[in-house]
């Protein structure tokens, strides 16, 4: 009587499903390029692109890259959506307070004036086809606040006399492409400040996190 064949233990690897392989720089760089394409064609935010830029630097894994660009047509795809007009340039405060959210496109530089005066201008809202914004800022005994999106890198340059430039920005990653913003600051007896979002309003994003929090521990 023959003998069964004794069963070898199986060596083979376990099968990896393809969202959770492991994602390569190239294949962020790739990412990263397709959201700068979709904030050519007006389908991204100046915060929109900053956040999914930082979060296509820290995927791990090719569903983690997948869901960054879920909800964007492939590159190149028919029906590309213009940008808006692009947005007012010049932004004065004499005297007087000027606040200013903006929404349409920035691709050239913005000026800011404020002689005795406050100007708040918020960036996050705004279409920049290129990721980069150039700002002309000056404060004659005045205020300058300009808000940019959590993410972005500042570059500062200028003077003060008598008064006061400061960026409160948490500091990007060095060497990775993430948009810009840079910023000529003149400060005369008054203040340039750049502020993210994070130092625009940490009380409503502390009280975002608890909240945000409580909700996932009740729901569990």
């Amino acid at each position: 009587m023959s003998q069964p064949t004794p069963q070898r233990p199986s060596h083979d690897s376990p099968t990896v499903a393809p969202e959770s392989v492991r994602a390569s720089d190239a294949e962020r760089e790739a990412v990263v390029e397709r959201l700068r394409v979709a904030s050519v064609e007006g389908r991204l935010t100046f915060e929109e692109l900053t956040e999914r830029t930082e979060a296509a630097y820290l995927a791990t894994t090719h569903g983690d890259l997948e869901k960054i660009t879920a909800d964007l047509p492939g590159m190149g795809a028919p029906g590309a959506v213009p940008a808006p007009l692009q947005v007012q340039r010049r932004f004065t405060a004499i005297m007087g307070d000027c606040k200013e959210r903006i929404q349409g496109r920035v691709d050239a530089e913005l000026e800011l004036l404020s002689v005795m005066g406050d100007i708040v201008l918020d960036l996050r809202g705004a279409q920049v086809p290129t990721g980069e914004v150039s700002v002309v800022a000056t404060a004659v005994m005045g205020d300058v606040k300009v808000i940019v999106p959590d993410g972005v890198a500042v570059e500062l340059s200028g003077y003060a006399v008598m008064g006061d430039r400061k960026v409160l920005v948490r500091e990007a990653n060095a060497g990775l492409r993430v948009p810009v913003v840079r910023v000529r600051a003149h400060a005369i007896m008054g203040d340039v400040r750049i502020v993210d979002d994070e130092h625009h309003a940490p009380v409503r994003r502390a009280l975002a996190g608890w909240w945000g929090d409580r909700k996932a521990r009740r729901g569990k």
